[in-house]
């Protein structure tokens, strides 16, 4: 069994900074993809940011230029660093990693943290 647990959400002010944690624990040899996505009031889930297992990151538009996503494979965690946060960017937000699971894939999502951010 895989666990994902979050942490580092909260309220900030427009212009402020957060750094969004997610570790993996459990049955884990290997994690191919990470990511984070988030998802607003009313709105549909997307994706913010992912990371390879090589270290490529991908990021939305919205984002580019404000958030950088990390890994640490040895501690089996991804990071989110934001900055210069805007009131659009509210949102619970959400860590998804993909692990082999036989001869396929599985995801896995963490509980999700809110993120606030007042203007």
């Amino acid at each position: 069994q895989v666990q994902l647990v979050e942490s580092g959400g909260g309220l900030v002010q427009a212009g402020g900074s957060l750094r969004l944690s997610c570790a993996a624990s459990g049955s884990i040899f290997s994690i191919n993809a990470m990511g984070w996505y988030r998802q607003a009031p009313g709105k549909q889930r997307e994706l913010v940011a992912s990371i390879t297992s090589g270290g490529s990151g991908n990021y939305a538009d919205s984002v580019k230029g404000r958030f950088t996503i990390s890994r640490d494979n040895a501690k089996n965690t991804v990071y989110l660093q934001m900055n210069s946060l805007k009131p659009e960017d509210t949102a619970v937000y959400y860590c998804k990693f993909t692990l082999p699971y036989g001869l396929r894939y599985a995801d896995y999502w963490g509980q999700g943290t809110q993120v606030t951010v007042s203007s």
